[in-house]
């Protein structure tokens, strides 16, 4: 698993969508590939009221990933300091393996380029101390990104201040 997560609090999203559309501008990429998605559930009934949810969708920077093991000519890394997946474009000869390896549907085919591309938690900015663009220009800031451990403690207190408001 990566270092790294981004983290969704859902009850802030309101599916604007903004966090897929800097990722493409980020990425220069064209219509098509979404290298993060938001996916809508709904709508569903809550209080007898329709509601909508929204699911963010980042590459899991898997343990092992499939999408890595896939890849013939190496174009498909992970890094050893972080844990981040990622696609050397130098290296990719468009073979789509990796898209079809990866269970989630995470690598998306680039029309423009003929290789695949996908989410590498802005890796650049990552490497400055920056946040992904994705986190950055949230409107609703409900994400977030950072270690798994230290978004599971935060993600704990607010959940019990939630329970401590409620009573």
């Amino acid at each position: 698993m990566s270092k790294y997560y981004i983290y969704q609090d859902a009850k802030r999203c309101i599916g604007c969508y903004s966090c897929e559309s800097h990722c493409k501008t980020k990425n220069n990429l064209p219509i098509g590939p979404r290298l993060t998605q938001i996916i809508a559930v709904g709508p569903k009934k809550v209080n007898n009221l329709p509601r909508m949810a929204y699911v963010f969708m980042p590459c899991f920077h898997c343990q092992d990933p499939w999408c890595v093991a896939a890849c013939p000519t190496g174009a498909m890394q992970k890094r050893p300091k972080d844990g981040i997946v990622f696609v050397d474009d130098k290296l990719c000869v468009g073979c789509k393996a990796c898209i079809t390896a990866c269970p989630w549907g995470t690598p998306q085919w680039n029309p423009q380029t003929g290789k695949a591309v996908k989410c590498d938690f802005c890796m650049d900015r990552v490497d400055q101390g920056l946040e992904p663009a994705c986190v950055t220009k949230c409107i609703t800031k409900c994400l977030h990104f950072g270690e798994p451990s230290a978004k599971t403690k935060t993600t704990r207190e607010r959940h019990a201040r939630l329970v401590a408001d409620f009573d």
